[in-house]
């Protein structure tokens, strides 16, 4: 496919999408950084073995989920032209987030509650990586809160169609891409630890 080709709306698209690949393959590459940190320090002596992720971690999992699959649903309400149903699942997904969010501030509140702090005398490599790990993730999330906010907001003035849907796709992809990360990301945590 030659990517020169086509109308200028068409080339506006897919350097959108490019764009937002590029950003997401840098947001991959750091927390590929992050994961080989956490592989190579396991092995330290001061690695914390008995330190458990708390369960309210496990329940975002589920919720960060749950958001990707209302999107999911918003997106096939806004392609059978359902206006009202496609606004209720937004709604929902955006929820969902900040239901996320909650969840992982309890979960840091868990952590420092067992006595594990991210600095300090009564930190540990493990702790620190979780705090991290999960904080820089949780940023990523309020981006795609901002996002969905947008596209709350974008849907609201009529702006997508089910054949003008760009802003909902570019949306849904980096929301995707963070709640699939977060699946990732608890996985290592759970394992490597």
């Amino acid at each position: 496919m030659d990517l020169t080709q086509g109308t200028f709306e068409e080339k506006q698209e897919r350097s959108k999408k490019m764009m937002l690949w590029f950003g997401l393959i840098a947001l991959f590459m750091s927390f590929a950084g992050l994961t080989s940190a956490v592989i190579i320090s396991r092995t330290r002596p001061d690695w914390s073995k008995e330190l458990e992720l708390p369960q309210v971690f496990l329940i975002s999992v589920f919720v960060i989920i749950a958001s990707s699959i209302a999107y999911i649903f918003a997106q096939r309400a806004l392609k059978n032209n359902n206006r009202q149903l496609t606004t209720l699942l937004l709604i929902t997904t955006f929820v969902l987030g900040v239901v996320f969010i909650i969840l992982q501030f309890q979960g840091f509140k868990s952590l420092i509650d067992s006595g594990y702090y991210f600095t300090g005398e009564t930190s540990n490599p493990k702790a620190s990586f979780i705090f991290l790990i999960a904080f820089f993730h949780l940023l990523h999330v309020a981006v795609g809160l901002i996002c969905l906010l947008v596209v709350i907001y974008n849907h609201f003035k009529q702006k997508y169609t089910a054949d003008n849907k760009l802003g909902m796709e570019l949306a849904g992809t980096f929301w995707h891409f963070i709640d699939i990360l977060w699946i990732f990301l608890y996985l290592l945590m759970y394992f490597v630890g």
